[in-house]
């Protein structure tokens, strides 16, 4: 009998209590799971509100598909037919600059201009600024293989207009981080094996693309996927097939070794004995648990920044919003040279079909992360004071909302910064000093739902030896 307890009720403890059951009965082995979590809800930063026809979701609407995990896990649960592309063909993502609103180019991937004419006649980089890009065709590639930021990386390859006014503002909205201390290894590794392979970003990711469409794949039909339901939709369907095991309410106070593996010391009380232990916790929540097992380690775990962040969700009249000078846009990334207080603005019945009422539309402002952390521990009216005033002034929108939700997420966001792949292996390499302790959760090597599900199925196949 092989017992694995699960610490973390958040989408990757739940990936991995799903994947431990699956892995038992493949393999005709006897085992018993359990999940602890500590909060009488599951799903960690997973949170679906539905009102009045609205879905709104207080954390991620979505994940990416070009990590295919998600999209994975989604149709081995049975969600295939409820998967929700987002509307990429109508929609732009923009750019708010000295007040106003500029739509990114066409063909544009992440800070790369694929298609020369759009990125020719767009305003949103200047003359100088194009040219400097351009020096990406020429420029010879870094021989240094050690980590460095993404600030850094774009700058030398792009310039600073394109980390300023591209790179930074959509990266900072994805990793809700400071492009000067993000590790580019650790958040767009793609990026250095362009360099590396092909000497230029831009002629990389061309290349790239048309290998795809020579080989039939083509560009995907979006960049993002959600669930019609909600994204909580994931989490039900996980949590049923974990079913009893899966103990909400339940913290793990301590963790001690014994003869024959762990003893998790519960609260509501009582004790839980396991041969292994997946730690799908936070960083900072796991290093409390081993700091008596394993001091340095619980350091390492310890050095994981995070910062807080908020989102605030109000519902509109459509008829309100018919003079929003955004062109129809999913909405925008603000840089940090703007005077704002926003981090980033979506409108979420846009981006998304089925989130609202036809004559209703539902938008979500991101306040908080690096850049205005201080912000994301403000009592909800302020928050909610704050989202309104930028919407009014940036859009115009100054009509009374319907309907509003706040969502905080405190210390919710670990920053990878320059180093973070080597700290991170150095984590797990003590970690392999305690038989039977495994590391999972987005503090290590990716922090979407596809990276989360993907490092708890690596702990699984690591107790089931592969």
């Amino acid at each position: 009998m092989t017992r694995i307890a699960v610490i973390g009720g958040g989408i990757a403890g739940l990936a991995a209590a799903h994947r431990a059951r699956r892995r038992a009965t493949e393999t005709g082995r006897s085992a018993t799971i359990a999940l602890f979590e500590r909060d009488p809800r599951l799903g960690g930063k997973i949170l679906t509100t539905r009102a009045g026809g609205f879905i709104v979701e207080g954390g991620p609407d979505s994940f990416i598909n070009q990590k295919p995990h998600g999209l994975q896990m989604c149709r081995e649960l049975g969600l295939g037919g409820d998967l929700l592309p987002s509307n990429d063909a109508t929609y732009k993502t923009r750019l708010l600059r000295k007040g106003r609103l500029l739509a990114y180019p066409e063909g544009f991937r992440l800070a790369v201009p694929t298609k020369i004419w759009p990125f020719v006649t767009s305003p949103l980089i200047s003359p100088l600024g194009k040219l400097r890009m351009g020096l990406d065709l020429v420029l010879p590639a870094r021989r240094s293989t050690a980590d460095e930021s993404l600030a850094a990386f774009i700058t030398r390859r792009l310039g600073r207009e394109a980390l300023d006014r591209i790179a930074g503002p959509i990266m900072s909205g994805i990793f809700v981080a400071d492009p000067e201390r993000m590790s580019v290894l650790s958040t767009f590794p793609m990026f250095v094996e362009l360099e590396r392979k092909y000497g230029s970003l831009t002629r990389g990711i061309r290349i790239a693309r048309r290998k795809a469409a020579a080989n039939g794949a083509g560009a995907p039909s979006s960049v993002f996927t959600g669930l019609r339901p909600g994204m909580d939709a994931l989490v039900d369907a996980l949590a049923a097939r974990v079913g009893a095991d899966a103990r909400r309410g339940v913290a793990v106070r301590a963790l001690r070794r014994t003869a024959g593996g762990f003893e998790l010391t519960l609260d509501p009380g009582g004790a839980f004995a396991a041969d292994h232990v997946i730690l799908a916790a936070p960083a900072y929540a796991a290093a409390e648990l081993l700091e008596p097992l394993h001091p340095a380690l619980a350091t390492a775990l310890r050095g994981i920044r995070y910062v807080s962040s908020a989102t605030v969700s109000l519902a509109f009249r459509r008829e309100d919003a018919a003079d929003c000078p955004d062109g129809g846009g999913f909405g925008f990334v603000v840089p940090r040279t703007e005077p704002a207080q926003l981090l980033a603005f979506t409108w979420s019945s846009r981006k998304f079909d089925g989130r609202a009422p036809d004559d209703r539309h539902l938008v979500r402002a991101f306040i908080g992360g690096s850049r205005h952390e201080e912000l994301a521990g403000l009592p909800e009216e302020d928050l909610v004071r704050i989202a309104r005033a930028e919407i009014a002034r940036i859009l115009r929108l100054r009509a009374e909302p319907e309907a509003v939700w706040v969502s905080r997420w405190p210390k919710g966001n670990p920053q990878f910064d320059v180093g973070h792949l080597d700290r991170v292996g150095e984590m797990e390499r003590m970690a392999s000093e305690i038989p039977g302790l495994h590391l999972a959760g987005s503090a290590y090597r990716g922090v979407g739902i596809p990276d989360c599900i993907k490092s708890a199925q690596a702990a699984v196949d690591a107790v089931f030896g592969a």
